[in-house]
């Protein structure tokens, strides 16, 4: 069954909270799904792995609580993000733990593996997979992926460099599946943006930092809040993959943002063991720029679905600029 039917009459808005590297945690997943929206978390945010069982018994057993309590708005299902690059170590056990979870939705990272996908497909399960191009598009469902993440230019953490209006054009041309859009989404408006550019989801990471219940250092949150979309670097040196951080956590790291060197893909590491470099570099995306305050992630759906219908109604009306004689049928000449 196609992703989109199984969530008819289940969210609350088109919007999954992207899977952010540390800071997301049972306690923001199940506030995003309780909210009305699909949240996700990457499966390496728990350490060690046995703690990915627990959590995964955790979510499940609180939204099954939730849903017990609120049967006219039930929760949103959750997300589980698989890092499927060959250095990690821990991916056949991670996906073990989601097979065993039966966890709904898998959105898969830095490459796509058919054996993967298979494995989710096998209790029901589906997969989007996140892609900067279309090169990564077509090879992700070539292998089994049900849809995709476009993450587009000005996305927090790993993102692409093309605009969401062409990256979304181009792979509308020839795929028409479930698709997500991230790329400087922190209001109702860019939500319903993305829906009429032909996504089905807008993907969005960064406003979810500056929330209570996200894991991330006070500093972190604080940088958020006060940032701006100047004040967003892109660069490949942190990871080996080009990203967007910010400029004022490159500074406090000793590093001139403004002249950083090339980084080494070949250096890129998801191992069990690795040592994070940088891990005071804090990634953001542009959207900073429209995040005004910390605040519980059940507050920040509830701005982005009041802006979300404001502007569903705005746009209603129509622009005062048009001549609506153009809307009748031109006569034949």
């Amino acid at each position: 069954m196609d992703l989109r039917d199984t969530l008819k009459g289940r969210l609350r808005l088109p919007l999954i909270g992207s899977p952010l590297f540390i800071i997301s945690v049972p306690d923001l997943v199940v506030a995003q799904c309780t909210s009305g929206v699909i949240g996700a978390m990457p499966s390496l945010n728990a350490r060690p792995l046995e703690q990915l069982d627990e959590w995964l018994h955790e979510i499940k057993e609180r939204l099954a609580a939730h849903d017990a309590r609120h049967p006219d708005r039930p929760s949103a299902p959750f997300a589980i993000n698989l890092i499927v690059h060959k250095s990690n170590d821990r991916l056949e056990q991670d996906l073990a733990l989601c097979v065993k979870h039966r966890v709904p939705l898998i959105i898969t990272s830095l490459g796509a593996r058919v054996e993967v996908n298979e494995a989710i497909h096998s209790y029901g399960g589906h997969v989007l997979h996140d892609v900067i191009n279309q090169n990564f598009a077509h090879k992700a469902i070539e292998k089994g992926a049900d849809g995709l993440v476009l993450v587009a230019a000005g996305a927090g953490g790993h993102a692409g460099s093309q605009s969401p209006f062409a990256l979304l054009q181009e792979t509308r041309m020839w795929f028409d599946g479930p698709i997500a859009l991230s790329g400087s989404i922190a209001h109702g408006r860019s939500i319903l943006a993305a829906e009429a550019m032909g996504a089905d989801f807008a993907y969005m990471g960064t406003a979810f930092i500056a929330t209570e219940e996200a894991r991330a250092v006070e500093d972190y949150k604080r940088m958020i809040v006060e940032s701006g979309a100047s004040d967003i670097v892109y660069t490949n040196l942190i990871t080996g993959v080009h990203g967007n951080y910010l400029k004022p956590s490159i500074s406090k790291a000793g590093l001139d943002p403004e002249n950083l060197e090339t980084g080494d893909k070949s250096q890129m590491s998801f191992a069990s063991d690795r040592k994070k470099r940088w891990k005071d570099i804090w990634g953001a995306g542009q959207s900073v720029s429209g995040i005004g305050a910390v605040v519980p992630a059940s507050r920040l759906v509830d701005r982005l679905h009041a802006e979300y219908l404001e502007a569903r109604r705005a746009l209603g009306a129509g622009s005062p600029m048009l001549n609506r004689a153009w809307e009748r049928t031109p006569e034949p000449a």
